[in-house]
């Protein structure tokens, strides 16, 4: 006699991946807001803390479940790191290079509108 023993098993859920519609070394602008940025790192979810989440109002807070951005930022004003999800992003297109004071860091050069990044360790 053989004994199903199924049951006693815990299910695998796996959740679907989402392929980020933006790359690192890309400039993109925000939907919404006067910024624009080159992307240094991606989160394939949101990875934030919930203090920044619930500080955006409920009306325009971005959903958990999509890419979000990390971003060498600038406006008219200053340049600063910005963390943005993917539904706020489009892509910037004048070929404008980035002004961020961070960008020779992870980058090398500016080609066709899109940033080479640097070959650098990884700690």
């Amino acid at each position: 006699m053989e004994i199903d023993n199924h049951a006693s098993t815990p299910a695998i859920v796996e959740l679907p991946t989402r392929t980020a519609k933006f790359a690192i070394g890309q400039v993109v602008k925000h939907r919404i807001y006067p910024f624009r940025g080159v992307i240094f790192d991606v989160d394939p979810v949101f990875a934030n803390t919930e203090e920044w989440l619930s500080s955006i109002p409920a009306e325009v807070r971005p959903r958990r479940d999509q890419p979000f951005y990390h971003l060498l930022a600038e406006n008219s004003q200053t340049t600063y790191v910005a963390y943005v999800s993917e539904q706020n992003l489009l892509p910037d297109d004048t070929g404008k290079p980035v002004s961020h004071p961070q960008v020779p860091h992870f980058f090398k050069e500016l080609k066709r509108g899109h940033y080479v990044s640097r070959d650098r360790a990884l700690h």
